[in-house]
């Protein structure tokens, strides 16, 4: 991805180049309330870049953010980095914050690592979780199939994200939850949970249950494919979602 922006047709905000080529977001004016913190201010940034309103390689102006919040010079700075430890913005000398960015292929080198390691977790969650974790496995499913059958895609999301995180903490492979966590890629997460329609709720369902089904059967090596499987073909959705966006 270059430096080059794409403009948004939200109507909240206007573009304007600046000499280095990158673009400036220029907020109208619209308080969140008295003197909000920066966790509210982070939270603020956060649904504008997974609405898409602020894209990847866009610039985060102080003072536009100052304007637009309420919040002081202080609590932005304090959003920006709590952002920046989440992945979700980069911030460089002299060129101060933007959303972050990973190139297709950085993220396909990503997606590959992350299909053998969680294909880990799968095989190692067949062989050393507990009866709990079984159950919890259950659960989360069924309220899987829940949102799929009443198109709930944000609830959806953050039910994928249990669902992965359960699979790892119950595999006790603490190694490779550690390499897994190096290798998160927020920004995508975030835009991946937010063009959930009902094709790619079904498709990606269907792969849990054969993950959950291998599962259950105690077949590691089952849930290995499987899951391998359903992380490159998220890989590939969001591919297609990228080039969709930056279209």
């Amino acid at each position: 991805m270059t430096d080059k922006m794409v403009d948004n047709p939200s109507a909240d905000f206007q573009h304007s180049g600046d000499q280095g080529g990158s673009t400036m977001v220029h907020f109208a004016e619209e308080s969140l309330g008295p003197a909000p913190d920066s966790q509210e201010i982070a939270a603020w940034i956060r649904e504008r870049i997974r609405r898409g309103q602020f894209v990847p390689d866009q610039r985060l102006v102080e003072i536009d953010i100052i304007r637009r919040t309420g919040g002081s010079r202080v609590r932005v700075r304090e959003a920006l980095q709590r952002l920046a430890a989440e992945g979700l913005v980069t911030i460089e000398p002299f060129r101060g914050a933007s959303v972050r960015t990973t190139s297709l292929d950085e993220l396909r080198h990503i997606y590959r690592a992350r299909a053998a390691l969680e294909g880990i977790t799968a095989a190692d969650f067949v062989l050393h979780a507990s009866a709990a974790q079984r159950k919890r496995l259950q659960q989360l499913q069924d309220e899987l199939e829940r949102c799929v059958a009443e198109r709930s895609p944000e609830r959806f999301g953050r039910l994928n994200s249990e669902w992965h995180q359960l699979l790892v903490e119950g595999s006790g492979n603490t190694i490779v939850a550690e390499l897994l966590q190096r290798l998160n890629v927020p920004i995508h997460r975030l835009l991946f949970e937010s063009f959930y329609d009902e094709r790619r709720l079904r498709t990606a369902n269907e792969d849990h249950r054969r993950v959950v089904g291998a599962v259950l059967s105690r077949d590691p090596d089952g849930a290995e494919r499987a899951m391998r499987a359903h992380v490159q073909a998220g890989f590939e959705t969001l591919s297609a979602i990228e080039r969709a966006y930056h279209a």
